[in-house]
């Protein structure tokens, strides 16, 4: 194949997403399933250390992994309309494509303007406490903000990467009946009460490993099920 081409472009962007998709969904993980339980085990001190030193590393790959994810998959997208036509988004391919997009830029969104800013404040606070000063007055509503954002991501990463796959390996039966939008506003409306708890709301069931995975597969089973009626 001539790389110097469309294909060999779409090659290159879907080779970026997934190598900067796996960075940023294994740290993601990381966070949640490993750190967040140690610094719930460990003391003072060496979560302290952890903080300052290892923490700011790994969301700068975190961060930059979900920034190159969510720029070649959109630029995927773009490329693919150009090349297949944009009605390929009214087909089988294009919902579960889409509704995937749809998560993980939501997931983008979140590390963006919530975990990273919040991270910011944490860290921030760390250091002064390190160096003889007080905590931040707002540290503990960052921390449970930036908390409940990522498990929220870790939420949506369960049905996202399942309706990544299934774009290329699993079909539905879209007819000419099907009614697109009646299907968008409710898997927007499912998921946008998800999002908008992880602005305003609480953990909730989300608050343990074990209730944000059994989550992530019950609204993985609902958005299947909502898609299945609606085609």
């Amino acid at each position: 194949m001539d790389l110097i081409s469309i294909d060999g472009w779409y090659l290159l962007l879907r080779w970026i997403h997934l190598l900067a998709g796996i960075t940023w969904i294994g740290l993601l993980y990381y966070f949640n399933f490993v750190q967040g339980e140690w610094f719930k085990e460990t003391e003072a001190s060496a979560k302290s250390a952890a903080v300052q030193k290892l923490v700011p590393r790994a969301l700068w790959w975190f961060r930059w992994g979900a920034m190159f994810t969510f720029l070649a998959g959109a630029l995927t997208l773009m490329t693919k309309g150009h090349q297949a036509g944009w009605e390929i988004y009214a087909t089988s391919w294009g919902i579960f494509i889409l509704t995937g997009s749809l998560l993980g830029t939501l997931m983008f969104l979140n590390v963006w303007l919530i975990i990273w800013p919040k991270q910011q404040v944490i860290i921030a606070s760390t250091n002064q406490v390190a160096e003889g000063g007080e905590a931040l007055p707002d540290v503990a509503a960052c921390t449970a903000k930036a908390g409940l954002a990522s498990r929220t991501n870790t939420l949506f990463s369960i049905p996202m990467l399942l309706f990544m796959g299934s774009a290329r390996h699993f079909s539905v039966n879209v007819t000419e009946e099907t009614n697109f939008t009646l299907m968008f506003w409710v898997l927007a409306i499912i998921i946008g009460v998800i999002e908008a708890n992880a602005i305003f709301g609480k953990p909730g069931p989300m608050a343990s490993v074990k209730g944000v995975i059994t989550s992530g597969f019950v609204l993985t089973v609902i958005l299947y099920g909502a898609i299945g009626i609606l085609v």
